[in-house]
């Protein structure tokens, strides 16, 4: 007994916690095991803490970073709201993927000829610097301090760093396995970390408010992997053992928290919900063969969207001029399935006839669609007016604070039905929390955009009057064709 090892018995009892811990997590994604797995992670998880005790040289250390860890804790439990533990979660997350970065690029003068401990400083080094930038991105975001969205310039030059940065990552990995390193190695390692924190940052930035918990949970698997590549490098098992926990859980509640939202992984990193609800309502009631009737004024993501799919599927369309109504009826054809339209058009604010438009529809049996965005449901509510499906570009007046991305579409129980099938293959859903933030909004939608109508057209007058401006286009003037 006096030769027997106690780490051996360490290390069996941490594989042991580690399968008690994911084990649990992975029940949580049902409701009927949820507590139990609670049980079995904490049983899991007292474990561990329990063998790391054995033979600690000096237990008050430990009872001292304890003690100092809960008066921390408890700061944060008093000073930060409820509302606001996401973004603190986001900062703990990015902080944690710091300290492996700076521990794998102290590790990088160790590497020598051993190619293995050389492969773990890069990859450590690449998952924790993306892990913090993205981190601090998704704390920007939650906390509404960085409003940057998808499709702005930056946001596009930071998605090309992040692909950037994925071919340096390969490079590196590479460049030893194909000879010694060049001389100038010293100078290619600076550019590498360089595009790793950059990386970060265009690998959250395109990314929605609404699904920031979703990414937070990823960033927390991430930073728990490095944490585990780090207990690799410095030959450390708790390390190793806690950075697979925070991995694994981290990975396994990510997918649960997609799971919820009936979305993949896939969608919320790699799709926006821009055109998520035209898309949607549009696909569901056209096939191969099918044609559409759509107004020649539109917001042009439609008019991409158009030009772009529908060419793929076989799906014939015609631009007019929807105000004409003679052109509007001879442009129906045996296979035309949808009219859509928006009023006010975007850009210049042109008015359509709703009512006139449904008319011709119902008579030909075609659904007729309009693009509400502009109007809000506080001016103007086009199915009292015989439209069969109202969209609204959730992103702007319904959301109001430039914090979701987000679409919704109205209609009869029959429409929103087959709409909501094909949202869900499309990826076109909310998350909790943007339906959340959403519903905060709708809350002032009446006081804020009757505002935004006085100031429109406070400022539409001031410029009509001005021998500066040579043209407005504002309905609420009356020297608008469509006053």
């Amino acid at each position: 007994m006096e030769n027997f090892d106690i780490t051996l018995l360490q290390n069996i009892a941490y594989i042991f916690a580690a399968i008690l811990f994911i084990t649990g997590i992975k029940m949580l994604g049902k409701e009927a095991t949820a507590q139990k797995g609670n049980v079995i992670s904490a049983v899991g998880m007292f474990i561990a803490i329990v063998v790391t005790a054995i033979n600690i040289v000096n237990p008050f250390v430990v009872l001292g970073g304890i003690l100092l860890g809960a008066f921390i804790g408890s700061v944060i439990a008093v000073k930060v709201k409820m509302t606001s533990i996401p973004e603190m979660v986001a900062l703990f997350n990015g902080f944690g993927g710091l300290a492996t970065f700076f521990i794998a690029w102290s590790e990088m003068s160790n590497t020598n000829d051993n190619l293995f401990q050389y492969l773990l400083v890069i990859l450590t080094i690449y998952i924790g610097g993306v892990t913090f930038s993205g981190s601090l991105i998704a704390f920007g975001k939650l906390s509404e301090r960085l409003k940057i969205g998808k499709g702005h310039l930056l946001t596009n030059l930071f998605i090309s760093i992040f692909y950037i940065s994925l071919v340096s990552i390969l490079a590196m990995l590479v460049l030893p396995m194909i000879g010694s390193l060049p001389l100038n190695f010293e100078t290619i390692f600076y550019v590498y970390l360089a595009l790793v924190m950059l990386g970060g940052v265009g690998f959250v930035l395109p990314i929605g408010g609404g699904d920031m918990p979703v990414v937070i949970s990823l960033l927390n698997s991430l930073s728990g992997i490095a944490a585990a590549f780090a207990g690799l490098i410095l030959v450390n098992n708790v390390l190793i053992v806690a950075g697979s926990l925070v991995g694994a859980s981290g990975l396994i509640l990510t997918i649960i928290m997609a799971k919820a939202m009936n979305r993949t992984i896939g969608n919320i990193l790699f799709v926006g919900s821009g055109l998520g609800a035209v898309s949607s309502t549009m696909f569901s009631f056209l096939k191969s063969g099918d044609h559409v009737i759509l107004h020649d004024s539109i917001y042009g993501g439609t008019i991409n969207l158009v030009n772009t799919e529908f060419k793929k599927f076989n799906i014939d369309f015609s631009y007019i001029d929807i105000n004409d109504i003679d052109m509007l009826k001879s442009t129906i054809n045996k296979n035309t399935r949808i009219i859509y339209f928006e009023t006010p058009t975007n850009p210049l604010l042109q008015i359509v006839d709703i009512s006139l438009i449904s008319s011709v529809a119902k008579e030909n049996d075609i659904i007729s669609i309009i693009d509400n965005t502009f109007a809000s449901p506080i001016n103007q509510n086009p199915i009292n007016f015989g439209i069969d499906l109202v969209i609204h570009s959730a992103t702007k007046y319904l959301g109001g604070h430039s914090d979701i991305l987000a679409g919704s579409v109205s209609g009869s129980k029959e429409h929103i039905e087959k709409i909501k099938k094909s949202g869900i293959n499309y990826g076109a859903n909310l998350s909790d929390y943007t339906v959340w933030l959403l519903e905060r909004s709708i809350k002032t939608l009446s006081v804020r955009v009757n505002a935004q109508n006085q100031n429109a057209l406070d400022l539409a007058k001031f410029l009509d009057e001005s021998s500066l401006i040579k043209k407005v286009y504002y309905p609420g003037l009356e020297n608008h064709l469509s006053h």
